[in-house]
């Protein structure tokens, strides 16, 4: 035998080999919450090394970073709550598309105040201090709207979420607009009198969805590997739901809890969604579903309070192809 050929030979096996078995590349980007904790959970349970997916998640609060990242080609998917999708500089030829959903906000979301602030109406004229297009600015908007006020009334300090402890030492900032865990933490370490959380997502249910954003050409080009994706994270769900104290020691680490503050701010903020929670939210091909209604809910009020600049149309912004596969 020519050894020549045979190395050659040898070589292309082995490439062969390797190209059959080399895992879907998957990149995601997340702010730090703990509604994306099923990520994690399906990394630990291996279902992603099962399903033949290299994916890694990272952190990122910073949504114009994602944005870019996104548009760079640098990740595949990232996940936000739909309004904060939604948030400038979006148009609609702005890589990104709504593939899934995977927690809802239940409480996890909300702005703190101390005993000064019996309502929304007493913030009149004060300084409120908020991260730009955050959950916790809709949940304040729509509840001085009911006090018959506006953002316009407040005069808002940006800031970033993870300093909410920080800025609430300081008693001229009259509320922050945040969420978990740094609004628990931010009340428990004040030394304000009467800190509380003001208002919150529970009192708004069905609001703060938060969703799976994929890249769309790597969605056109290989919907299977999305497929494969969202399979492992309803998977991760109904393991959470199953074995709660499991999830906790799994998920604490990666945000620098303990699993007693993962259990706590689970049980208090938010609600995972299973798969046919989040179908009922996605819908199916020319069927859309309840989100798709939210998501024009959501856009009216970025609108209204100069979070976005564009009018963006859920049924283009959100592709229910991929989930409806899955359990069929």
């Amino acid at each position: 035998m020519n050894k020549t050929l045979g190395l050659t030979t040898a070589i292309a096996l082995i490439v062969s080999s390797t190209n059959a078995f080399a895992a879907d590349q998957i990149r995601i980007l997340a702010p730090t919450w703990l509604g994306f904790a099923p990520v994690h959970v399906a990394l630990a349970n291996g279902c992603f090394e099962q399903e033949k997916l290299d994916v890694t998640i990272n952190f990122e609060d910073d949504l114009s970073n994602v944005m870019a990242a996104m548009a760079r080609g640098d990740v595949e998917i990232q996940m936000r709550s739909v309004g904060e999708y939604q948030g400038r500089p979006r148009d609609k030829t702005t890589p990104g598309i709504i593939i899934g959903t995977i927690d809802e906000s239940v409480g996890g979301d909300g702005v703190i105040a101390d005993g000064s602030i019996k309502t929304v109406a007493d913030l009149k004229g004060k300084t409120i201090a908020a991260e730009p297009n955050i959950p916790s600015r809709l949940l304040l908007q729509m509840e001085l709207k009911q006090a018959g006020l506006t953002l316009k009334d407040l005069d808002i300090k940006e800031i970033s979420t993870a300093d909410t402890g920080a800025v609430f030492v300081d008693d001229s900032i009259a509320a922050v607009a945040t969420y978990e865990p740094f609004m628990s933490q931010a009340i428990k370490a004040s030394s304000r009198e009467g800190a509380k959380v003001l208002i919150s997502s529970k009192d708004h249910r069905g609001l703060i969805i938060d969703a799976i954003i994929a890249r769309n050409d790597d969605l056109k080009a290989s919907p299977d590997k999305y497929g494969r994706f969202l399979k492992c994270i309803y998977e991760a769900v109904d393991f959470i739901k199953a074995e709660p104290q499991k999830f906790a020691e799994i998920a604490a680490p990666s945000f620098g809890l303990t699993p007693e503050e993962v259990l706590d701010v689970v049980s208090s903020s938010l609600a995972y969604t299973t798969l046919s929670e989040a179908k009922a939210y996605m819908g199916e091909p020319g069927k859309p579903g309840s989100l798709f209604g939210i998501f024009d809910t959501v856009m009216a009020l970025n609108l209204e309070n100069g979070a976005a600049d564009n009018q963006l149309v859920a049924a283009e912004q959100i592709d229910n192809s991929v989930i409806a596969t899955i359990g069929k």
